[in-house]
């Protein structure tokens, strides 16, 4: 399998230049800008939900808007480490995330039968979101180290990796999650050099442990309704109260994204969003709110945000001046990837439904930390590509 090159021979600044002038302030800017448009969007879509509660107008609104200083905050300190550094220390980095995704299975918090939170005072901390990162980090590391090398049992011992965080992510019934961090793990294996044998051989063990788990009842009931729901949408002659919540939730959202034609209906105008037609709107239907507000011009121009985040983050893997670097870029782009198209595609139906959350917009303080995490990593690379 081909690989990215890497450049070499490439002439060095002066050792007294600053590594910020050569700071990507598009990719910095990028994710900032969804960031605020998130949280309009979350106040837009949480109004039902406060008013029931009886919470403040602004209570997702300010929790998510900590959530967005912390990633900066963390950001800025990925930054400030030479990435080098963290390349050397992927052992250590990835041995310390495995007891907090352990401990969240026995001590941890239920929610939508996923139990993936702890409960920290009034904020809720979500390990796996962090692993994703964490996971890409480990996987080049290793990469970076047996560059050329990569035979079948090196192979194992990566997909071993990845596939020991898959597990405990499973056993917190987080199958969104899982299905991130393994198209994660696979992005930076393909571009290690994954051979065309060992691509057929992973695939054939993944269907096979696929349908080992419904065979054997592994996979929740409401989890294969999600599956059945995507592959047969037809609702017509079923009565709302006759539908099952994943038939109810995709119809309730492809019709909030209907409904916003071309110009939408104006923020804070939309019928199924202000009245709380769209279940999780806030969080994981956040694009539904998006669709019927701001309608496909308004749409569209989000994606449009995602296309140019994913360019950088290409452009960088490209320009990175070590392999490990390039491992890492395309690590983060895939996670991103996988995310915008899965959320998107599942609120119109192109998509099973699943808890993958829309990146730097929905309601959720883990994801938005672990996001900017992301981008402060991959910043940390293009910054020091020179030096």
């Amino acid at each position: 399998m081909a690989t990215i090159a890497t450049p070499v021979g490439r002439r060095r600044t002066a050792s007294g230049t600053s590594v910020l002038a050569h700071l990507d302030l598009a990719l910095l800017s990028l994710p900032i800008a969804i960031s605020a448009l998130g949280l309009l969007m979350i106040f837009d879509a949480s109004r039902h939900e406060t008013a029931i509660g009886g919470l403040s107008r602004l209570y997702y609104v300010e929790r998510q808007g900590i959530a967005v200083v912390v990633g900066l905050v963390a950001m800025v300190l990925v930054m400030a480490i030479d990435y080098r550094r963290i390349r050397d220390a992927w052992p250590l980095i990835y041995l310390a995330v495995l007891p907090l995704l352990a401990g969240v299975v026995v001590l941890g918090r239920d929610h939508g039968g996923a139990q993936a939170w702890f409960q920290v005072g009034p904020f809720q901390f979500q390990p796996s979101e962090i692993a994703k990162v964490v996971l890409v980090v480990a996987i080049a590391g290793y990469c970076h180290q047996h560059r050329g090398e990569m035979d079948a049992w090196r192979v194992g011992v990566a997909v071993g990796l990845a596939g020991l965080v898959m597990a405990i992510v499973y056993a917190q019934h987080d199958l969104g999650t899982m299905l991130v961090i393994m198209v994660c793990a696979a992005a930076v294996l393909i571009i290690a050099g994954l051979k065309p044998v060992h691509i057929v051989v992973l695939l054939l063990l993944a269907a096979s442990l696929v349908g080992a788990a419904v065979v054997t009842g592994k996979v929740h009931t409401y989890q294969l309704q999600r599956l059945t729901g995507f592959a047969d949408q037809s609702t017509a002659n079923i009565p709302a109260n006759d539908q099952t919540a994943t038939q109810f939730n995709l119809g309730a959202s492809k019709a909030a994204i209907a409904s916003g034609g071309l110009e939408g209906a104006g923020f804070g105008d939309g019928v199924q969003t202000k009245n709380g037609f769209v279940p999780e709107q806030h969080t994981d239907f956040i694009f539904t709110a998006v669709g019927e507000d701001l309608g496909f011009i308004g749409g569209a121009t989000l994606l449009l945000l995602y296309g140019l985040l994913a360019w950088r983050l290409w452009r960088i893997a490209l320009l990175s001046s070590d392999f490990f670097g390039t491992l890492v870029a395309i690590g983060v782009l895939a996670m991103f990837v996988i995310q915008v198209f899965e959320n998107v595609g599942m609120t119109m139906g192109i998509m099973p439904i699943t808890g993958i959350p829309l990146p730097f917009m929905s309601y959720g303080g883990s994801a938005v930390i672990a996001s900017f995490i992301a981008i402060g990593l991959v910043l940390n690379i293009h910054m020091r590509r020179f030096s």
